[in-house]
């Protein structure tokens, strides 16, 4: 893995967002093209590898909190827990998911996984795969995003309930909402009837007990990039339980079990000292050098890096209240001062490709860039 600087596209601004790329820079660009990552195909088959490895522990994960009910670890309310659990045991659609990867020295592994509400998939599916094209039409990329989003679509139809597949995001936030139209056109371009509303339109039919979007037109089928957390402290997020459609939530409430800091020192009691993962408890006990993140955060916020036993950075915000996990320090690789993370894609069950998000600090956050890859 390489780190090579170049010369960003003349008018680059104006080629992504005749993609429909519009938040590609804020005070400093969040696209960014000055560098793009280079990967031996040896290495990109290890990424695979460990992404799918990581999956079906993941899932194995899910399975034992079910059976074991962890749910007060991981904060989950005790009225929502018949919904995650008949979510799995019906095999609720998931279509997809981000494992955030740290890889260094030849090894990788993951400091957590995005299950629910992961983001810059438009990035890492079509903006980095037309930059590609125009930069080098000979290489390759880890991305089969874009036809397995579609295919995995087509797979799922059968499954979900008649009606519409609605797709909400915030109305605030052009990144949510890029990223739900794309993922709706990929459902389009399948045959799925789709409408897109906000998650603040969506109203209750008491009388009928349904969901209706802004038109009273009954939600049987949504796609919500919102998180489920957030879902279940909203007034109306209460009668997902007694909802008369019974409503396919994608991605569906099991997922909160995945998305949740919690699982990770989880994995780690049940695969302890497994080569993909790093040491993670719930006590800071034993550690010298560790992460303490939140059990739900968001963006990289309130996260406590620890280096023998002294503060060597942190970020603000306003998650913790839940608790927190602790997890063996493996800072990531240094680049110039430049630090990537690689997001590994799930799509259904298989590894699907990468994005790499770069920050100038040991802490990923919502100003990090996009950076592009390639295969060499």
């Amino acid at each position: 893995m390489k780190r090579i600087n170049i010369t960003p596209r003349n008018n680059w601004q104006k080629i992504v967002e005749k993609l429909g790329f519009g938040f590609h820079t804020t005070e400093v660009p969040y696209w960014d093209e000055s560098a793009y990552y280079s990967f031996r195909p040896d290495e990109i088959d290890a990424i695979e590898k460990a992404t799918a490895n990581l999956y079906e522990m993941s899932l194995c994960a899910v399975q034992h909190v079910i059976d074991y009910k962890k749910y007060e670890l991981l904060k989950i309310p005790s009225w929502i827990i018949p919904h995650i659990e008949a979510s799995w045991e019906n095999d609720e659609p998931s279509i997809y998911g981000r494992m955030d990867l740290c890889y260094k020295n030849g090894e990788i592994k993951l400091l957590e996984f995005n299950a629910d509400t992961p983001t810059s998939l438009f990035e890492a599916s079509i903006v980095q795969w037309f930059w590609l094209n125009d930069f080098d039409k000979t290489k390759d990329q880890f991305n089969s995003l874009h036809e397995k989003l579609i295919s995995y679509w087509g797979y799922l139809m059968p499954y979900m309930n008649i009606g519409k597949l609605h797709f909400a995001c915030v109305k605030e936030s052009l990144e949510d909402l890029t990223n739900s139209e794309y993922l709706r056109d990929c459902a389009i371009q399948t045959g799925y009837n789709t409408k897109l509303t906000f998650i603040d339109t969506i109203g209750w039919d008491e009388t009928t007990k349904n969901f209706v979007d802004a038109d009273d037109e009954v939600i049987s089928n949504i796609f919500k990039l919102y998180p489920w957390e957030w879902l279940l402290q909203d007034e109306f997020g209460k009668n997902i339980i007694t909802d008369s459609s019974k409503t396919k939530w994608i991605e569906p409430s099991w997922k909160m079990i995945l998305s949740n800091k919690g699982i990770l020192p989880i994995l780690w009691q049940l695969y302890p000292k497994h080569p993909l993962l790093l040491k993670a408890e719930f006590t800071e006990d034993g550690f010298s050098s560790y992460a303490k993140k939140p059990i739900l955060s968001r963006e990289g916020a309130n996260i406590q890096l620890i280096e023998n036993k002294k503060l060597i950075q942190n970020s603000n915000g306003e998650y913790g209240k839940e608790g927190f996990i602790f997890q063996e320090l493996f800072t990531l690789p240094n680049y110039g001062n430049n630090y990537p993370v690689i997001g590994s894609w799930i799509v259904g069950q298989q590894p699907a490709g990468i994005g790499i998000r770069e920050s100038k600090s040991l802490i990923t956050d919502n100003t990090s860039c996009f950076i592009p890859h390639l295969i060499d």
